[in-house]
C-alpha cells in the first residue's frame, strides 16, 4: 500500500513539472516585450533606409542641374524667392492647348510665379520632336515666352532626377505623386521646396493654383 502511495505522488509531481514547463516556454514564445523590441527594430531599420539623397537630406528644387530647350545648363535656383510651376508638356496632345494659359499665367504673376515648361514623349508618343522643332512650335502657336527644359523623360528609369524628386516623399519631404498624363504640374515654393501638384486636367489659371501663389 505504501508503495502505490509513493508511486502516486511521484507521478503527480511528474506531471505538475511537466504542466509548468509546457506553461513557462508558452509565455516566452508570446513575450510582448520580445515582440515590440523586434517590431521597433524594424521600424527603425525602415525610417533609415537611404532614399538616394545625399546625406539622406530633404533636397529642393533647386538642386537639380537642368538644360534648357537651348542646350543651356540652369538650376531653378536662379528663379527663388518666387514660386515655379513646373509642367510636362507635349505639342500633340488633348492638354496642348493648355500652353496658352500657362503663358497668360506666367505674364499675369510675372512678379511673383516662373513657369517652366518640361518637354516629354512619355504619353502616347505626344512629343516626338527635336528641342529645336518644339521650341518653333510652341512659339509659332502659343506664343511661349517662358522657360523651356530641353526634351526629358518624366516617368521610368530613365525620368530625369528632377521628376523622380517631385513624385517621391521621402525625398521631397512629404508629397507623393504619380505623374499619369501630359500636362501634370508641380507647385514649387519661394524657397525650392514642393508645395502641391495638380493632374492634366486642372487648368493653369484655376482657382487651386492662383490661390497659391
Amino acid at each position: 500500500m505504501l508503495a502505490q502511495i509513493l508511486s502516486s505522488s511521484l507521478l503527480l509531481a511528474i506531471i505538475s513539472c511537466g504542466s509548468n514547463k509546457q506553461t513557462t516556454t508558452a509565455n516566452n514564445n508570446n513575450n510582448p516585450i520580445e515582440q515590440t523590441t523586434t517590431t521597433n527594430t524594424t521600424t527603425t531599420t525602415s525610417n533609415n533606409t537611404p532614399t538616394n539623397m545625399p546625406n539622406q537630406e530633404v533636397l529642393t528644387a533647386y538642386d537639380f542641374e537642368l538644360t534648357d530647350i537651348n542646350g543651356t545648363p540652369f538650376t531653378l535656383k536662379k528663379y527663388s524667392g518666387k514660386k515655379i510651376l513646373l509642367v510636362n508638356t507635349a505639342s500633340a496632345c488633348g492638354y496642348t492647348p493648355q500652353y496658352a494659359a500657362l503663358e497668360e499665367l506666367s505674364k499675369q504673376y510675372a512678379d511673383k510665379l516662373i513657369v517652366v515648361g518640361f518637354p516629354a514623349n512619355n504619353f502616347g508618343g505626344q512629343e516626338p520632336g527635336t528641342n529645336k522643332e518644339i521650341k518653333g512650335f510652341c512659339q509659332k502657336n502659343y506664343g511661349v515666352s517662358f522657360p523651356l527644359s530641353e526634351k526629358v523623360s518624366v516617368v521610368g528609369d530613365d525620368a530625369a532626377p528632377l521628376f523622380k524628386w517631385l513624385t517621391n516623399s521621402k525625398a521631397n519631404g512629404g508629397i507623393e505623386a504619380t505623374i499619369k498624363w501630359n500636362f501634370t504640374k508641380f507647385l514649387i515654393d519661394e524657397t525650392g521646396h514642393l508645395l502641391a501638384n495638380y493632374p492634366s486636367s486642372v487648368k493653369p489659371l484655376d482657382a487651386a493654383i492662383v490661390s497659391k501663389l
